[in-house]
């Protein structure tokens, strides 16, 4: 199986104490870069959480986002933290004295400063269970919705494979006569400026140029970067860093192809293989 690094998943539970939202997403990255947002209250998870989705992935930018609403009853009401709102006080009129024309914090500003409310009746073993259900429910999403991705992003590789192996194939039958052609012209030219009388310097020379616009090896190669991309495309797992490696030689490859192109037909080819290559190594910074 191949995974993208680009996932989504989120899972909800309406409880007697409140309701519980959990949010799952990630995007590319060289790196596994995990963030977690969360209540203060929610926090102790946070270890758990961390090594759950760790667990999942070796690579991309990944955001756990958890929130929760208590539901307020006579029993369970929000309580103001008293010694908050004194601290609040205290820098309210410090802040004043250093400041007079400061404006004091207001009972919605006070009320809205994080931790200023406490639910006494609430208790993180409340929302363990619950918290935890939706954690296995959302990484079964995200894997899925990941898998689904790399499965995309595989189709999509092996259809510019079979494209640049056309190309290749197609090109291959062009190279001799191409370089053929390529040795009269330099024939030509060499016995004009040489004389008639100097055929084995004439001989040395083309031998020379010939070697020079082969491409047969290039194209060789190029064969061995494509074969090698299919089996790790089956293969699957962890490929992203092999296949980006491989696109960096198949893109070497083709620009050998086009330097020394013996004609223009060589040439637009090894255009066109580049482009391909560029397509492809787009794609795969997604592939974890």
């Amino acid at each position: 199986m191949i995974y993208s690094m680009t996932g989504f998943a989120v899972a909800s539970a309406e409880l007697d104490i409140g309701s519980l939202t959990l949010e799952l997403r990630s995007v590319n990255s060289r790196y596994l870069d995990l963030q977690l947002r969360m209540p203060d209250e929610l926090r102790v998870f946070e270890p758990v959480l961390r090594e759950a989705i760790s667990a999942q992935m070796t690579r991309g930018k990944a955001e756990c986002r958890i929130n929760f609403s208590a539901r307020t009853s006579s029993h369970n009401a929000p309580q103001i933290n008293l010694p908050l709102l004194q601290q609040l006080s205290r820098w309210n009129n410090e802040v004043r004295l250093a400041i007079p024309e400061a404006q004091s914090l207001s009972v919605h500003e006070a009320l809205r400063w994080n931790g200023i409310l406490e639910n006494a009746a609430l208790t993180t073993d409340d929302l363990q269970t619950p918290l935890l259900d939706a954690l296995q429910k959302v990484l079964l999403d995200f894997s899925a919705a990941r898998a689904r991705e790399g499965e995309k992003l595989k189709d999509f590789l092996l259809q510019r494979v079979a494209q640049i192996e056309a190309l290749r194939v197609a090109v291959a039958p062009r190279i001799p006569a191409a370089i053929a052609n390529q040795e009269e012209k330099m024939r030509a030219r060499l016995r004009e400026a040489l004389g008639d009388d100097d055929d084995e310097r004439v001989r040395q020379e083309i031998t020379l140029y010939a070697g020079k616009i082969d491409v047969d090896e290039e194209l060789s190669r190029l064969h061995s970067h494509l074969s090698e991309m299919r089996r790790i495309l089956a293969k699957g797992g962890t490929v992203g860093k092999r296949l980006d490696f491989l696109m960096q030689e198949l893109n070497r490859e083709a620009n050998t192809l086009g330097s020394k192109a013996a004609d223009a037909e060589v040439s637009r080819t090894a255009m066109e293989m580049k482009v391909l290559i560029e397509q492809m190594r787009e794609q795969i910074q997604n592939i974890e």
